[in-house]
């Protein structure tokens, strides 16, 4: 009976540590892979209990990489059952830590989702804390037998798993920031049509949403609506806020409008409906975007300008900082306003580029790699920019994953020769032992270095393999050797 409850509590262990680990390494690669979402949704908790004054403006983004590089690197940690007794005091505290704050945050419903795996799966906060109670319990098993995990790497050697780990996310979370995501889970990823994405299936309720314009007039601020815009330019507008009406089937596009600045013309239909293609320059907010490639961007404008397109930079930003950055760029390309969420779900990056041909997402690009001038030297229909960049999320996700297998492979194959060899060694340092000692006589000492071949050090081996050659040749020498000792 013992025996049998020695397995169970064997088999529980390790299902419970495999789906722990599974659990936090998807946690944590979905926002290593898109830091920036994480960063918004600290903003979202920060501004809904009023701590967005006083938190400094990097600090979001340092905790979405720490959160992430943590969540990621304690699943490796626990998959390969490295430092047992540290990994499940981590996931112990983290989930003693996590489950009665997803609880609070279940009652007040400060933000409708979590954002525990990012825009990858959707939770409520009523589900977040069941996962989180579930998660909570397996911990505890764990933490309780956690000396029945099994190792996959050497106690010795597990460091070198434990640094490339972090070593990986840490980069891959940094290409995310520098570029854009290299998984794009959110509804306007690269191949999407956004008219089609827009469409309420037949027989659904269609949800109602209001948005409504902040303007300001002789420091008087009123609200208008996209039926009620006025016309008399005297206004300058201050913000946007789209709001849900009527509950109904939400299609994945629903929030995606542009009002021409500053004359309040809705053209989301005429944009989405070009046959032609479309730079949409997107800035959530112009006073924080990067202007460090603004001439690339004027030049982009200007290459529009020569081959027909349209180009358009849609903002959230008021009247006076759109202002402040034509004074400050230059910029010629008329403006358009669009939600601030709206656009921070377009493309993560302050400012991005978005390449759109009838309503479908042709491209992306962050600030930091916008086309470069030899790209511009053909009409787009001519160019490999003008293609559809589509590639299969399968790719990407088998591109990812060998970016960490191959090298973690090759650590863990020698991580198992250095393994496989120290054995080696260690028989065939015994079998000389043994060798030795059938050729001599046995004394006390000879009874004692064969019961020393149990004991794991070669050191002290040796160093009795060493008395007994001499014995061999030099019996006085017992004497002498053993009082040394």
């Amino acid at each position: 009976m013992n025996r049998l409850g020695y397995k169970l509590r064997w088999v529980a262990v390790n299902v419970s540590r495999l789906l722990l680990a599974v659990t936090f390494v998807f946690s944590g690669l979905v926002k290593v892979v898109d830091p920036r979402g994480t960063q918004y949704k600290f903003d979202d908790y920060f501004q809904a209990f009023g701590w967005s004054e006083w938190i400094p403006g990097f600090l979001p983004l340092w905790l979405a990489v720490l959160l992430a590089v943590f969540e990621f690197c304690i699943g490796i940690y626990l998959f390969f059952g490295i430092r047992r007794r540290t990994t499940s005091w981590f996931f112990l505290l983290f989930m003693s830590v996590m489950t009665p704050l997803t609880f609070y945050l279940a009652l007040a419903d400060p933000v409708s989702d979590c954002g525990c795996f990012g825009d990858a799966v959707s939770l409520t906060n009523w589900e977040t804390f069941g996962k989180n109670v579930v998660l909570l319990g397996l911990s505890v098993l764990v933490f309780r037998y956690r000396r029945l995990m099994v190792r996959f790497v050497s106690e010795r050697n597990q460091w070198m798993i434990s640094l490339y780990s972090i070593f990986f996310a840490f980069v891959l979370a940094g290409f995310c920031i520098y570029y854009l995501p290299v998984f794009d889970f959110r509804p306007y990823h690269i191949g999407v049509n956004l008219p089609r994405s827009m469409v309420v299936p037949e027989g659904e309720e269609e949800p109602e949403y209001l948005t409504t314009f902040v303007l300001e007039k002789d420091g008087v601020k009123k609200e208008f609506t996209t039926e009620d815009y006025p016309e008399d330019t005297a206004w300058h507008f201050v913000e946007s806020r789209t709001v849900l009406v009527k509950e109904g089937y939400v299609p994945p596009v629903h929030d995606f409008s542009i009002m021409t600045w500053p004359d309040g013309e809705d053209i989301t239909e005429q944009v989405l409906s070009d046959k032609g293609y479309i730079f949409l320059l997107i800035s959530p907010y112009l006073e924080f975007a990067d202007d460090s490639n603004i001439d690339r961007i004027n030049e982009l404008y200007d290459y529009c300008g020569e081959h027909g397109y349209a180009f358009y930079c849609l903002t959230a930003s008021g009247d006076d900082v759109i202002g402040r950055w034509q004074d400050l760029t230059g910029a010629d390309y008329p403006f358009g306003i669009t939600d601030e969420i709206t656009l921070k779900t377009i493309v993560r990056s302050n400012p991005g580029l978005v390449l759109l041909k009838e309503g479908t997402v042709y491209n992306k690009w962050s600030c930091n790699n916008l086309p470069k001038e030899e790209d511009l030297n053909v009409p787009l229909e001519d160019g490999e920019l003008g293609r559809l960049q589509s590639a299969s999320r399968m790719m990407t996700t088998l591109r990812v994953v060998l970016w960490f297998l191959v090298p973690l492979f090759v650590l863990v194959f020698a991580d198992r020769i250095w393994v496989g060899s120290k054995m080696y060694r260690r028989m065939k340092h015994k079998n000389r032992i043994i060798k030795s000692c059938n050729k001599c006589i046995y004394t006390p000492l000879h009874l004692f270095f064969l019961i020393c071949i149990k004991v794991n050090s070669c050191k002290t081996q040796d160093k009795f393999l060493k008395i007994l050659i001499i014995f061999n040749h030099n019996p006085s020498f017992l004497h002498r050797s053993t009082k040394q000792m």
